[in-house]
């Protein structure tokens, strides 16, 4: 096999895992990121490796919620009113992957990549000896009313039929799987095969630290732009050196397609799923594991760290200035989910988790040049598929058939 130089823009865990893959397999590797390993989006996630999570955001249930959300400034999806000119052409893709045959597209193919993702993330957890850092505790999704419930039975009748176990659970085994739970709650659905990690910032770092011992090399600059020409691609920086390579890999995630832009005529319709969090300390409650609360769009986690509280999706972009409302509207819900929760010493956070209208990530190569791979656009999945992202660009790499069938992520499919 060919070695290649390849540079890799972005140090998120999609960038690290990438890295570790590329520089297990011989090729000379340098990732670029102007604010260090996984000090972004990949900070201060919600630590699930969410393999079971194959159904998509766009879907004929989340068009007949959304409005009734979208009244809500506080609530599950939000778009602020100045932002929605800017949105329009997303939202209008986004409507388009949630009609019924886009929709079963989507599903059977993050069911596949999901399926790779979790082979992938196990086998380099282990090559890279942190399988500690892992927990499988499984996660618990809770239902407020039958209602509630019997709306989620169609998402679980997909997982049924592609393999994924799971358990409904009522009464004493509710209250055994978690302790503490406010009484509103009259059901929940238990995912064994679902895990977290143990703090998602050391956890990349810790996939890093693998990717360095195989010859990865980390560079702390701000990246300007990128170039073709004869020799190849480049990568400018801010302060007007080059960095040549015959490979180059975008997983810039939200910010990739600033990137890209001024060298290809591909308009990838990328937004940002802006999530907010609040990680509270240790012993602010007793949490055995993840706890979902779909309705309410956002999940409690227990890490090394404390508990991370957090979730739920504004639609807006990069530039508008953080509404720590939200974050303090979930810690809210969750003193009465769990009323002996202490809400008091956290610390909120707001990450811009790359989001495509039809749940998909973008994985391929510029039309106009084949030597620069895109991998970015995993919304809240970034964590879970970063392995996945990392084994595909491989697979690109080395001019062999990808390991599962990506035609509906290539980068030109809008």
């Amino acid at each position: 096999m060919s070695t290649n130089r390849i540079v890799i823009v972005g140090a998120g865990v999609v960038g690290i895992a990438t890295a570790a893959q590329l520089a297990e397999a011989g090729h000379k590797v340098t990732v670029i990121d102007r604010s260090g390993l996984a000090q972004e989006t990949s900070k201060g996630n919600a630590a699930a490796l969410a393999f079971s999570d194959i159904m998509p955001l766009a879907s004929p249930k989340i068009l007949r919620k959304a409005p009734k959300w979208l009244l809500d400034p506080l609530g599950p999806l939000t778009i602020r009113p100045s932002y929605l000119p800017r949105l329009a052409p997303w939202l209008w893709q986004f409507w388009k992957a949630s009609l019924p045959a886009r929709y079963q597209a989507s599903i059977a193919t993050q069911t596949a990549l999901m399926q790779l993702a979790e082979s992938e993330m196990m086998a380099l957890v282990d090559r890279a000896g942190i399988a500690g850092m892992v927990r499988h505790d499984g996660s618990l999704e809770l239902y407020e009313s039958e209602a509630e419930f019997d709306a989620a039975a169609n998402g679980w009748r997909q997982r049924e039929q592609v393999g994924i176990a799971f358990e409904h659970v009522r009464g004493s085994r509710l209250a055994e799987l978690q302790p503490g739970l406010s009484s509103r709650f009259v059901a929940g659905t238990f995912v064994p095969g679902w895990k977290t990690v143990s703090e998602p910032q050391a956890f990349a770092q810790a996939l890093w630290a693998h990717a360095e011992r195989n010859g990865a090399i980390f560079e702390k600059a701000q990246v300007a732009g990128l170039e073709r020409s004869e020799k190849g691609p480049s990568v400018r920086l801010a302060d007007g050196t080059m960095r040549q390579a015959d490979r180059i890999v975008i997983c810039a995630g939200a910010w990739s397609t600033h990137l890209i832009n001024p060298i290809t005529r591909l308009r990838i319709p990328l937004d940002t799923e802006r999530g907010y969090n609040t990680t509270l300390p240790r012993d602010a409650f007793d949490l055995k594991r993840q706890l979902i609360f779909g309705n309410h769009g956002f999940v409690i986690t227990p890490l090394e760290t404390g508990l991370r509280v957090g979730g739920a999706v504004e639609l807006g972009g990069l530039d508008l200035p953080p509404n720590y409302a939200r974050s303090k509207s979930m810690l809210e819900k969750a003193a009465t989910f769990l009323p002996g929760l202490k809400t008091g010493g956290g610390t909120e956070w707001m990450g811009f988790r790359p989001s495509i209208p039809d749940s998909l990530p973008v994985i391929g190569t510029l039309p106009e040049d084949p030597s620069v791979l895109l991998a970015f656009g995993n919304g809240h999945l970034g964590l879970t598929q970063s392995a996945a992202m990392g084994r595909l660009v491989a697979d690109l790499v080395a001019h062999r058939t990808p390991s599962i069938d990506i035609s509906a992520c290539r980068p030109d499919r809008f």
